[in-house]
């Protein structure tokens, strides 16, 4: 039986080895990035059923590599795992082609959810948001 396959970017090290360590036992992590143009790279050379991106990230931030991989017609399923709670985040993220948002301070409890819902084509913003969904 094969896993879904994800791509993780965010630039910090420890949270790409916990994020990774979560989603281990259900999914194949085929990539990992510290950047934007990196995740780009790494999306155009691994085809990830979704992406879990950071949006603060260095070179490009995570919002600018949704928007161009969505343009470039990359068909894997986007998750923003972040600190940012702001209802214009949400919504931009979203306007990317977001599926999901979900913060990072439940991540135990909501990254799970996200992408198993992302995958059957529905949207997954994290309950403590959910007023703010678009």
């Amino acid at each position: 039986m094969a896993y879904p396959r994800i791509l993780l970017a965010d630039d910090h090290q420890k949270m790409l080895k916990t994020v990774a360590h979560l989603l281990e036992s259900k999914f194949e992590i085929v990539a990992a990035a510290e950047d934007g143009l990196r995740t780009i790279e790494e999306a155009e050379r691994v085809d990830p059923d979704v992406l879990v991106l950071d949006i603060s990230m260095p070179i490009m931030n995570g919002l600018d590599a949704a928007f161009f991989l969505r343009g470039s017609g990359c068909r894997g399923r986007i998750i923003f795992l972040t600190v940012h709670h702001d209802r214009d985040f949400v919504e931009t993220a979203f306007s990317a082609g977001a599926l999901g948002f979900v913060l990072k301070s439940h991540l135990a409890t909501d990254l799970m959810p996200a992408i198993q819902e992302v995958l059957l084509g529905h949207t997954f913003v994290s309950p403590s948001l959910k007023s703010a969904e678009p």
